[in-house]
């Protein structure tokens, strides 16, 4: 993602500028899409741990995160150093490749969000959000901003030492993010009634809404990372489109073959399961890889979301099953499928490449997801201990919007016979809130 030119070109500056909203867009229709996949009682809450990751990851993003994921290397591969803290030296004519240098930390500031938002989906329902607020930043800089540097930053140890593919984030995005949901789903223990209760997404047409949303948003994501209006933006955009199909496809057939009917549930999870594997990959092979590369996707993430179940670690919103499982897929079928015509060089096993390409991308996985998953296990520990990562249990049964937020998804504003809703009517107001969940 790293390019060498000196001057800013006019139409690569504004593609840049509408993939970086497109991006940007997606931490809202991730937050639809999660909100609409909890129960009634924790609707807001799962929204508000969406958009407070907005504004937590841009702070630490613009002191230090940029400078340390794409400043010059300082420490063997594994980490940029501190000359652009609060953007210190890049100001309208600093550029970056073809484009102002502003705009392209800004377009890498949306992976950083949505990404931390992603993990909020594998503890929902039981997260004290005073705890989140702690967790988000600093994990944004212990665990994200290193893995960059090593992907895409200047000397980072993965791409110029190891020499692995990674078009888009499937490292970076995916698999941090889902191996880290592992590791505080671990940390937080399951929900109450984990494995007794029905947990039934609550609003479906609020789920395909957010997919939606979220397949708009990622053609920005992964056309973006071409970072100029050209045949490889083009290729990206159009295997991106590719992969999200096989994937709902794939996850449909499994549905129907193995429970006998196609859920509307599932169609999302499989685009998003498709689009997921496709974000490493989607510069590197070709329409036919893109292909098989979400059908694969869609496929295995269908049963790999039932592994919570057998081994009993309650992955809220399946990020495992879906974003870790399948960010896995994605970078490791690079080493299958890259081409020469889009890498500019590099050949995965099936077009001559051989062993070593498979080699080289199963190492740099292996390293991020282990990376990631110690990492944010002894922070979630860390929270924990000094304050408490996890709601009381009063909290998580009346649910956290009422306890936590003072306010409830679908009273329109209106609590009782008629009363606005008050911060003084919260307690009074949570025992009948209960009866009506219980029912829910």
């Amino acid at each position: 993602m790293i390019l060498a030119a000196a001057h800013v070109d006019t139409g690569d500056t504004a593609w840049l500028l509408a993939a970086t909203a497109l991006v940007l867009l997606m931490t809202p229709g991730l937050a639809l899409f999660y909100g609409g996949m909890v129960r009634t009682k924790s609707v807001l809450n799962m929204l508000m741990m969406s958009f407070v990751s907005i504004a937590l990851v841009t702070v630490v993003w613009l002191a230090a995160g940029y400078s340390l994921a794409f400043g010059d290397d300082v420490f063997g591969g594994l980490i940029g150093g501190l000359g652009h803290s609060g953007m210190s030296g890049i100001g309208p004519g600093s550029v970056h490749g073809t484009v102002p240098t502003l705009l392209f930390a800004t377009f890498q500031l949306t992976f950083a969000i949505i990404t931390a938002a992603l993990i909020s989906g594998a503890v929902a329902d039981r997260t004290k959000f005073s705890a989140w607020l702690v967790f988000v930043p600093v994990w944004a800089l212990a665990v994200y901003v290193p893995v960059t540097h090593w992907v895409w930053g200047p000397g980072g140890w993965i791409v110029d030492r190891l020499g692995a593919l990674d078009f888009a984030g499937g490292m970076p995005v995916e698999i941090t993010s889902g191996a880290s949901g592992l590791a505080l789903c671990l940390v937080l223990g399951p929900r109450l009634g984990f494995r007794k209760d029905a947990m039934r997404p609550h609003n479906l047409p609020m789920v395909i809404l957010g997919a939606g949303l979220l397949w708009f948003g990622w053609f920005g994501f992964n056309a973006g990372s071409a970072l100029g209006a050209n045949g490889l933006a083009a290729a990206a955009f159009l295997n991106t489109l590719a992969a999200g199909c096989t994937g709902l496809l794939g996850w449909l057939f499994v549905e129907q073959r193995r429970d006998g009917h196609p859920t509307t549930l599932g169609a999302a999870s499989g685009a998003v399961a498709g689009l997921v594997a496709i974000t490493p990959s989607c510069g590197t092979v070709s329409l036919l890889g893109a292909l098989v590369v979400g059908l694969a996707a869609g496929v295995v993430c269908s049963y790999a979301v039932s592994w919570k179940f057998r081994l009993n670690y309650d992955d809220s919103l399946d990020v495992v099953g879906v974003h870790l499982v399948g960010g896995v897929i994605g970078t490791l079928l690079i080493g299958l499928f890259a081409e020469k015509a889009m890498t500019g060089g590099a050949e995965g096993l099936f077009y001559g490449g051989g062993l070593a390409p498979l080699g080289r991308q199963l190492l740099a996985v292996a390293a991020v997801g282990a990376y990631a998953f110690g990492v944010t296990y002894g922070l979630g520990r860390l929270i924990d201990r000094a304050l408490g990562f996890r709601a009381s249990e009063e909290q998580e049964h009346t649910g956290l919007d009422l306890t936590v937020h003072a306010e409830t998804a679908y009273d329109h504003g209106v609590l009782g016979h008629g009363a606005p809703v008050t911060h003084s009517l919260v307690a009074a107001q949570q025992a009948p809130s209960r009866k009506v969940e219980s029912q829910a």
